[in-house]
Formats: structure tokens, sequence, C-alpha cells
């Protein structure tokens, strides 16, 4: 018999736990004092979107346990959500059975850690986006050409990781123009330029501008690696900036997309929170007569947003305004192993 998907990543918002998790929201108050600035787009992007239903998809179709190679996504209630139906997290393969299925996270892996699946005969189920996918082929082919590579990023952030070793010796990682000024390579140096996806477009022209002062003759992606869904809720942010007294970012402390989100609304003068859900939100913050900008990172679901303005307009009778500032149909196919139907067998 052929099994339904999960109601919950259909967007279908009648039933489950995740209802809202993709959905438009159709949400309005009835006070007069506070108003709510939503903007469109915000929340899930379409490499998220294809991870979560990925793990979805494995946990239906192999079974419980599925090993995840670090956090799916970087969000807390995701990770909490998938763990209670089964899936295992780990930072270290030792830690997956041989033969056992494991799933690379949306943020991708390194060569050496495809390298140990294969030694270990895990069945590698792959969700690393599409975007992601692109910076470490960039790397693959700046190295194979001789290039020195500068990755702008951060330290420790699971994408950086990954792309860093496709080529350790050519890679160096460039946090700041500050970090730029300290290069020790020649002027006349064979230099390219990547970057994290989930960076500030801002943040990233900076170092880039510095990057081209100090070495006119460096090269980059032929398009930019900073992803459409980063770029779009940063927008979104700075539009809406100037209309607000307040921004409040939902997504978690280790999301860099939402800190980042969070610095942009600072940088125009705006106070700004990042909360993981209603839990974090405290009524001392607010007045109750400001405009109040509230998005999403990209790896937060819906119904967190959805739950921070119940809370608002429980508290503050806040009104809703949402601002459709761009349409985003961007889709990601699921990797071939999850794409085909079960076959009677697995049934």
């Amino acid at each position: 018999m052929k099994k339904i998907l999960d109601p919950r990543l259909r967007g279908d918002e009648t039933s489950g736990p995740f209802k809202g998790f993709f959905i438009r929201l159709k949400c309005y108050g009835k006070g007069k004092d506070m108003q709510i600035l939503l903007p469109q787009p915000r929340g899930f992007c379409a490499g998220v979107r294809m991870a979560l239903e990925c793990l979805q998809r494995a946990l239906e179709r192999f079974g419980k346990p599925i090993y995840v190679y670090h956090e799916i996504v970087h969000n807390r209630w995701v990770v909490e959500h998938f763990r209670s139906q089964g899936a295992v997290f780990v930072d270290d393969l030792s830690l997956v059975p041989p033969g056992a299925y494991v799933l690379w996270s949306a943020h991708g892996v390194s060569p050496a850690v495809r390298a140990e699946a294969a030694v270990r005969r895990l069945k590698v189920l792959d969700a690393t986006c599409p975007l992601v996918m692109k910076v470490h082929h960039e790397a693959v082919q700046f190295a194979q050409q001789g290039y020195q590579i500068l990755l702008i990023g951060h330290a420790g952030h699971d994408e950086i990781v990954g792309v860093m070793g496709e080529s350790p010796e050519a890679i160096r990682l460039i946090q700041s123009v500050e970090e730029v000024d300290r290069l020790d390579l020649p002027p006349e140096a064979k230099v390219a330029y990547l970057t994290q996806t989930t960076l500030s477009k801002d943040e990233v022209a900076k170092v880039v501008a510095r990057l081209q002062e100090r070495f006119p003759q460096i090269v980059g992606p032929s398009r930019d690696d900073v992803c459409y869904a980063t770029q779009n809720r940063q927008e979104a942010v700075q539009q809406l900036a100037s209309e607000v007294q307040m921004a409040l970012v939902v997504g978690s402390p280790n999301s860099s997309n939402s800190r980042r989100l969070v610095e942009i609304a600072q940088f125009q003068g705006v106070p700004a929170y990042l909360i993981d859900g209603p839990e974090d939100l405290r009524p001392e913050w607010f007045r109750g007569d400001e405009t109040v900008l509230l998005t999403a990172g990209a790896s937060a679901p819906e119904h967190l947003v959805t739950e921070c303005i119940h809370w608002l307009q429980k508290h503050f009778q806040a009104t809703l305004q949402e601002r459709i500032l761009r349409q985003e149909h961007v889709h990601f196919p699921l990797p071939p192993p999850l794409r085909t139907p079960k076959s009677p067998k697995e049934a």
C-alpha cells in the first residue's frame, strides 16, 4: 500500500504538530496599538525543505534509527522533533554502526567524511543543499587550476568545515577585512575567493572589496555564493527596518543566517532579538505601541512564527500586516534513493 507523505511536510494546515510548518499565515489581531509587520519571504528555504523531506522519507522508508551527521539544519525545534521520531544525530561516524543508514545534513561534508563512510560500508543519503554543493565544486575547480582559495566564512561552521576539506592545502579561511590585511601573500599571487552561503551580503561585499584592492587579479565564482533565500530575507529586513521600532528574528543561536538578520536590523539602528520561539519573548522588551518586524531565518518552522504572533496578540492586542516583498518558487529534488516510489517488497 502506498504511504502518503506526512502532511506536515506537504504544508497541510489541518493536522499534526507541524501545523503551519510551510503555509502562509492567515491570522489577524483585533487591537489598535502594537502592529506586527510580517515579511514574505521568511522561514524555510528550498534547501531546508529538501533536507527535512529527505529525513522524513528516510524514516518512513527504512525505519528508525536513521543516523544524521551533524544537525539536519540549525534549529533546535526541528532537531528535537526528528530525534523524537527516531533520528540519531552524531558528530562522529564511529558512532554509526557499520552498514547503517546515514544522512548528510543540508550543510554538506568533506571528502574525508565521505571516505570514512565508505570504509564503514554506511548507506549514505545525501541531503546537502545544492547551493552548498556549488561552493564545493568551485573549490575543487579552483584548486585544480592552481589557485590559492580565500574562503570567506565563519570558523567552525559545518558548511565551512566541509568546503575546506575539499582541498585543505589550497584554502585559507577569511573572516574579516582585518584578516585580509594580514594575509602573507605576494601582490601577484594567483588567488580566488569563495563564500559561505549564509553570510550577510553586505559583510561579504566589504571583504571582497578589500581583497580586490590588495589583489586586483583575484577571481571569484561565476555567480554569487550567498544563497538566494539568505539574500531575500536580508533584503526584507533592510526594506522594512525604517518602519519599525523593534525586530524579532525566529531562529536558533547556531543558525548563521538568522544571526545575520539580527545584525542587519541592529546596524540600521533597530533593537533586535534572536528568539527560538515564544518562550524567549519578554514583556519588558515592549512598550505596547510600537511596530514590530517579525521574521524567521531559513531553518525556522513557520509554526513558531505563528506562536509568536499569538503571544504578541495575547499580551499587547497586536494587529498584523503581511508584506509580500518577493515570491520564491525554488524547488530542489530529493536525492535518487528517496525520489523513486517504494518497491512492492518495501511496501
